[in-house]
């Protein structure tokens, strides 16, 4: 004890060279050993490693089956990745590889670099259901996506699980930095579990977004009727006055079957995506708040314990004493609350405490040390207003770090005219060989000379009336232009609206878009320097 009070005295008066050094520092320093000493790992949660602090902000994905989880992830990233079945049943964490594949949970938590070595004590009934996929996207590289099995209703359900569902979702809960919650427009009812488990994420709603999918499938008026009882629905479970963020949209690539909302749909989107877009610059000034909410809990905890503590007799009558302090915990909460003036919402829930509490024997708690709390309070009022002070200087303004790649191309493109509200390309020769497009190129160039009026390019404003009859959303739309955009200078020439356009046709006949431009796609005479240029 004598040399970790020797530890935390150099910690008060150090510096921090980083917002995250600084947050190991003082958790390993201060308030891990007085989780320590009152058992909290035990009770609320498994104590912090340096990979929790050096994790990317993670994304957390709940919804009931087909509500578009594992469909959302692969419209982030504008491309498939390893592991996902038709229907998941398991929770998969989408990160990062230079080598793509899957890693099972059993040897997922024995990674070090990962973060999940605490999820080991759900056992393997959860692990076996649990995996990594690597993938090698840029949108990885600035967060990490966690897509989770989806939620039926019903008592069997939940135990047919073999694992604790609940459980595993708080774990998660405490450590993402986003929550998204996915409802099916077309199935609104929310189930027993899905209940459940949008209880179990109290606590944590400043993280919390909800998502309306598939809202194309359904009429504008369905529309307004499916999103005023939704509002109604969770206004119910969460049993606030204001209720959370909803993004109304259809995340997938496919054409809009009402498409009557569209401009709608590209709000909401692009909302969403600035939002999830900031998560890395957002990532250390959220785990300064995760920690300020764990340590106010662990002080509130360490005085919940050494009152019981107190209040055990030294020999006989223990058990009936136990049982009595258990009943009575909620009086215990008042008496501590105006002892120590502490915030009613900073206790643990009465239920789940008195729960833990009966499986434990009182005679191993320890009694307060006064010592230990002045290094919280010390921790709170000195070195988190150091960090704070340094978040906005490290992270606000550094664009470096927003994602980048997969859908987020399109926030904000100023190029393509299908970026966001975007209509003209910018101020500003063809060849016919045996090319794939020319299949239909005879059609593709009447459209060509009917919209260009003699011009040997179409700006964007000429083009996107065109390719906007496909109904297909502005992200694909957008991914297309820049795919036919060969010289990227913001207008189509006569053989990139060909490409355009078959390019379009592929996508409604079922195909998928590449994520580069195939060499047999590219136009014959942009494969050497002949090609004319005005």
């Amino acid at each position: 004890m004598f040399s970790w009070m020797n530890k935390t005295k150099e910690v008060h008066h150090e510096c921090f060279d980083t917002v995250v050094e600084g947050l190991k520092s003082i958790y390993k320093y201060k308030m891990f050993p007085l989780e320590q000493h009152y058992l909290f790992h035990e009770f609320h949660s498994p104590p912090l490693n340096d990979a929790d602090f050096d994790a990317k902000p993670l994304i957390l994905l709940v919804g009931q089956y087909s509500t578009g989880k594992t469909t959302f992830i692969k419209y982030l990233l504008e491309r498939d990745f390893p592991g996902p079945e038709p229907t998941t049943d398991r929770f998969i964490a989408v990160m990062y590889g230079e080598k793509e594949g899957v890693i099972p949970g059993n040897a997922l938590v024995m990674d070090p670099k990962k973060q999940f070595k605490p999820l080991s004590t759900f056992g393997n009934a959860f692990l076996n259901r649990f995996q990594c996929s690597m993938v090698k996207s840029p949108v990885l590289k600035g967060i990490s996506v966690i897509d989770t099995p989806g939620i039926l209703a019903g008592e069997k359900q939940r135990i047919d699980r073999g694992y604790d569902f609940i459980g595993v979702l708080q774990w998660f809960a405490e450590r993402v930095d986003r929550i998204i919650l996915l409802f099916d427009a077309h199935k609104l009812d929310i189930s027993d579990e899905f209940k459940r488990s949008i209880e179990a994420l109290r606590g944590h709603d400043d993280k919390i977004k909800i998502v309306l999918n598939k809202a194309d499938m359904i009429n504008p008026q369905q529309l307004m009727r499916v999103y005023g009882a939704l509002m109604w629905s969770l206004g119910k479970v969460f049993q606030t006055p204001e209720v959370v963020r909803v993004y109304i949209g259809s995340f997938w690539d496919q054409p809009l079957r009402f498409d009557s909302n569209k401009q709608l749909f590209e709000d909401e989107t692009q909302d969403l995506f600035k939002d999830l877009q900031c998560l890395p610059r957002n990532s250390a000034l959220r785990k300064l708040n995760d920690l300020i909410k764990r340590a106010r809990l662990a002080k509130v905890h360490a005085y919940i314990i050494s009152e019981l503590k107190k209040e055990m007799p030294n020999i006989f009558g223990k058990e009936n004493k136990k049982r009595d302090l258990i009943k009575n915990l909620p009086h215990l909460y008042r008496k501590i609350q105006q002892q120590y003036s502490v915030s009613q919402g900073d206790f643990p829930d009465v239920k789940k405490m008195q729960e833990h509490l009966s499986k434990y024997d009182f005679n191993k708690f320890h009694s307060i040390k006064p010592r230990m709390l002045e290094e919280i309070d010390s921790m709170l009022g000195s070195d988190i207003a150091q960090l704070m002070a340094m978040v906005p200087n490290e992270y606000c303004g550094d664009s470096d770090i927003d994602i980048r790649g997969g859908i987020f191309e399109n926030v904000g493109d100023n190029l393509s005219p299908f970026g966001y509200r975007r209509g003209e390309g910018i101020m500003a020769g063809y060849g016919e060989v045996d090319w794939i497009v020319n299949k239909d190129r005879s059609s593709y160039d009447n459209i060509f000379d009917r919209l260009s009026n003699n011009n040997p390019k179409l700006s964007g404003s000429m083009a996107k009336e065109e390719l906007l009859k496909s109904k297909l959303p502005n992200t694909v739309l957008g991914k297309i232009w820049r795919l036919a955009d060969i010289d990227q200078d913001g207008f189509l020439d006569r053989d990139e609206f060909a490409l355009a356009m078959y390019l379009v046709n592929v996508k409604l006949d079922g195909g998928d878009i590449p994520r580069d431009l195939p060499d047999h796609l590219v136009p014959p005479f942009k494969k050497n320097s002949s090609y004319p240029h005005d």
